[in-house]
């Protein structure tokens, strides 16, 4: 449903199957993981290593990610959990002010990416016998084109949006922009889902909506920059000579992923964390630096690591 130049986004919690939801961020994720074990499965069988490394690399990358992006979010973003909540830190509810099965809502990508990182080391040096630099230079293909379907997820649930805007691209997200309890409210209906319905579409509701603002679709914009990104690198491996020199291809996405990052911050809404206490730069652009900066040193120091550790 459109308003005169901006998408009404009122999506379904997922696809209901009838005994059971799935949740549409869960399956990005799947799809995410089981596409990156697919170009990573490609990448082996040219470099002539074993499949069967590929599945450690599989449930070391899953478990990283997860963690690592969990702990970067309350690390970054939420660090009073630590004391006021510290259970929910790690499992996927809350017991303060009373017990809410959550899931993991809070996860931050600079969190993933250290976590990756590290976990490459033991599985570089227990697993697959390479150099640290070989494994980052061909993982960070399947990572790019999973963090497209991280923000097409985001883009489901309704969060991470941007500013408001008159633009023709501004996305009225009902389920940020109106709580549940008031949507309830106000339409007279026990059901959320009913009401964010109702609100989208029955005319009665015309006023409310009215009122719900246009926003930037940040996911999108950051999504779209991924798959550049991703095709950048994929391209780069496949085509080109970047994938014998050592750490090349792992600047090259540290430099290119965190740049769209850093500017894609500049239309998000404020997510808090550091930069209330740093000013000049929102939290994503001010941990997106040192990347971007690794990211150039890797690359102008490539050809001097050609077969190095």
């Amino acid at each position: 449903m459109t308003t005169a130049l901006n998408i009404v986004w009122n999506p379904s919690e997922g696809i209901d199957l009838g005994f059971f939801v799935i949740r549409y961020y869960s399956l990005m994720f799947v799809i995410a993981f089981v596409l990156g074990w697919y170009l990573m499965k490609k990448i082996y069988l040219r470099e002539g290593e074993s499949i069967e490394k590929l599945d450690t690399l599989f449930i070391y990358t899953f478990f990283a990610t997860l963690i690592g992006a969990r702990l970067g979010h309350v690390i970054f973003y939420q660090s009073e959990l630590f004391r006021e909540d510290f259970w929910s830190v790690f499992l996927p509810f809350k017991t303060k002010p009373h017990f809410e099965f959550t899931g993991f809502s809070g996860l931050a990508s600079h969190g993933a990416a250290i976590a990756i990182i590290i976990t490459m080391y033991f599985y570089s040096k227990n697993v697959i016998k390479r150099p640290l630099l070989w494994i980052l230079d061909r993982i960070v293909i399947p990572v790019a084109s999973g963090a497209i379907f991280v923000r097409l997820g985001n883009f489901f649930n309704s969060e991470i949006v941007g500013h408001k805007t008159t633009s023709p691209l501004g996305i009225k997200f009902l389920r940020d922009s109106i709580k549940p309890d008031v949507a309830m409210i106000e339409t007279k209906t026990n059901n959320i889902n009913d009401a964010y319905h109702q609100i989208a579409t029955n005319p009665e509701y015309a006023a409310i909506l009215q009122q719900v603002a246009p926003k930037h679709p940040a996911q999108l914009y950051e999504a779209v920059g991924y798959v550049i990104v991703f095709f950048i690198l994929f391209f780069s491996y496949w085509k080109t000579q970047a994938r014998e020199k050592s750490g090349y291809l792992f600047g090259l996405f540290l430099v290119l992923l965190w740049t769209v990052r850093f500017l894609v911050e500049f239309v998000k809404e404020s997510q808090g964390g550091i930069e209330e206490s740093l000013g000049l730069f929102s939290t994503g652009q001010w941990l997106s630096i040192p990347f971007i900066l690794a990211g150039l040193y890797f690359i102008f120091t490539a050809e001097k690591k050609v077969n190095s550790l």
